[in-house]
C-alpha cells in the first residue's frame, strides 16, 4: 500500500502539477490502479490551482509586472488569450487548461483577467476531474 502511495505521489501527483497529461501517462507506466491515477492527477492540478488562486494576485503584481512590464501593443499570442477569455470566460479557460495549457498557465491566465476565486476553483475542479478521467481511461484502455 505504501509503495503505491509513494508511486502515486512521485510519479503522478508532482508531474501533474507541471503538465496535466504527465499524470495519466506515468500512472499507466507505473502500473498504478486507475482510480489512484485519476485521484493523484486531479490532486496535482488542484494543488497548483489552489496555491495560485490565493497567491496569484501577489505573483502577478510583484513578479510578472517586474519582469514583464506592461506593453502598449499586443502580440498575436496575447490577442488569442484575450479572445479566448472574452468568448468563453473562466469556464472555457478551465475546460481548455488540461488540454492546451498547463495548470500553472491556465490558472495565471484566469487570475490575470480577474476571475473570482470560488468560480475558478469550482470550474478547474470540474475540468480536472473530467479530463483526468478521460485521459486515464483512454490511456489505460489503449495503452498496449
Amino acid at each position: 500500500m505504501w509503495e503505491e502511495i509513494l508511486k502515486a505521489i512521485t510519479g503522478v501527483y508532482f508531474p501533474s502539477m507541471l503538465k496535466f497529461i504527465f499524470g495519466p501517462l506515468t500512472g499507466y507506466a507505473l502500473k498504478l490502479n486507475l482510480a489512484t491515477t485519476i485521484l493523484a492527477t486531479v490532486s496535482g492540478m488542484m494543488t497548483v490551482v489552489f496555491a495560485l488562486a490565493f497567491a496569484g494576485d501577489w505573483i502577478v503584481k510583484n513578479i510578472f509586472n517586474r519582469f514583464f512590464p506592461k506593453r502598449k501593443r499586443f502580440s498575436e499570442r496575447s490577442k488569442r488569450f484575450v479572445t479566448l477569455w472574452r468568448k468563453y470566460g473562466v469556464a472555457g479557460v478551465a475546460f481548455l487548461t488540461p488540454v492546451l495549457l498547463t495548470p500553472i498557465g491556465g490558472t495565471l491566465l484566469a487570475i490575470s483577467f480577474g476571475s473570482p476565486r470560488d468560480k475558478l476553483l469550482f470550474y478547474m475542479f470540474i475540468s480536472a476531474s473530467f479530463w483526468a478521467s478521460v485521459f486515464s481511461l483512454v490511456i489505460y484502455m489503449f495503452g498496449n
